[in-house]
């Protein structure tokens, strides 16, 4: 769906503010949105979260955001590569990336906000004229979402988890825009897909696309608060190739999808849960096969010297997805979560 097919759609909301940025110019534009918030280090100044927009004018738009979480750096790494070497000339439309979405998080390498304790990704479609992660929401959900025709939306595992460097996609909304969540999937050639239930989280993202009506598709980069380099050389090879399939980049050299992915789903059986405190000794690693009654995991008890380690099994049959990388946890603290694969023919 080119923009220029596209209905209408409404533009930003009363109060969205960018220094920088015309949507409507050409070229390369460097700029950022405004947050407003007085406390005592904001009064009298703005949160500025830092976008790009490259355009060529007219046609297919695809928005790229990152840094949701600002602890999640591969696809921050990514976006900032996108910024300085996509070349407006060569594309046929525009592609606006949002590099660090929740910038004081990103700014304290922490999942959420220091200044209101907001997690981004469960506040959409935020309030304009709320706190400040309230007020990104209400940026990204209503002067960015209505523009775009395709959002990916990059997120990693962060600090507390590594998962398998995944495409990351809710069900439906609709059979058509599944199939393009599919098709977009396998396009960015990550070694698997994970597949999880419609509108999983109703202030994520990916929720606020589905109920747009645009085709948006998520991310997990690995994780663990560092840079996965396998993940990200996996990504710089599937993006041009997403890009170029929506219509905006031209004259890549496309290179072909190496193989057929993964496909895993999580299900309510995924997780495996602490009920105890103490140290989470893993007895199995990341993207290993495992049978239902399985043991997985024990925890060591840090006062009861005497006492064993209570032991954790798989509830089902699967692979490794997700793997809790503090060693410290408390009672319900998830150790992993397992996936059962899925038939693609099925899908």
């Amino acid at each position: 769906m080119s923009a220029g097919t596209a209905p209408a759609r409404p533009l930003a909301p009363v109060g969205a503010s960018f220094t920088g940025i015309d949507f409507s110019a050409t070229g390369k534009q460097l700029g950022y949105g405004h947050v407003v918030h007085s406390d005592n280090v904001h009064d009298g100044a703005i949160i500025p979260v830092p976008v790009a927009v490259i355009s060529s004018g007219p046609g297919p738009v695809a928005l790229l955001v990152a840094g949701t979480h600002g602890d999640e750096y591969e696809g921050q790494v990514l976006a900032h590569e996108l910024i300085r070497e996509l070349d407006p000339a060569r594309l046929s439309g525009t592609v606006i990336v949002v590099p660090a979405a929740n910038s004081p998080a990103v700014r304290s390498a922490a999942r959420v906000s220091p200044i209101d304790a907001g997690n981004l990704n469960r506040s959409y479609p935020g309030r304009a004229e709320g706190g400040p992660t309230e007020q990104v929401a209400a940026l990204i959900a209503g002067a960015l979402l209505p523009r775009a025709d395709f959002v990916i939306d990059m997120h990693s595992g962060g600090s507390n988890s590594t998962y398998l460097p995944c495409a990351f996609i809710y069900r439906g909304p609709d059979e058509e825009l599944w199939r393009a969540k599919l098709r977009a999937s396998r396009l960015l050639g990550l070694p698997y897909v994970m597949v999880v239930a419609p509108l999983l989280e109703p202030g994520s993202l990916s929720s606020a696309g589905d109920l747009a009506g645009v085709l948006t598709i998520s991310t997990e980069l690995s994780g663990s608060g560092t840079v996965d380099r396998h993940a990200l050389v996996a990504m710089r090879r599937g993006m041009p190739r997403l890009l170029a399939d929506l219509g905006i980049l031209n004259g890549a050299a496309e290179a072909p999808v190496e193989a057929e992915p993964q496909w895993i789903e999580l299900v309510p059986e995924s997780p495996v849960t602490s009920t105890a405190a103490g140290l989470f000794e893993p007895l199995v690693d990341l993207g290993e096969a495992v049978s239902a009654g399985q043991p997985v995991a024990r925890v060591h008890f840090i006062d009861e010297l005497d006492r064993q380690p209570r032991a954790y099994h798989a509830r089902l049959d699967g692979v490794v997805a997700i793997m809790r990388r503090p060693t410290l946890v408390a009672p319900g603290t998830h150790l992993l979560h397992i996936a059962p694969l899925l038939d693609p023919d099925s899908l």
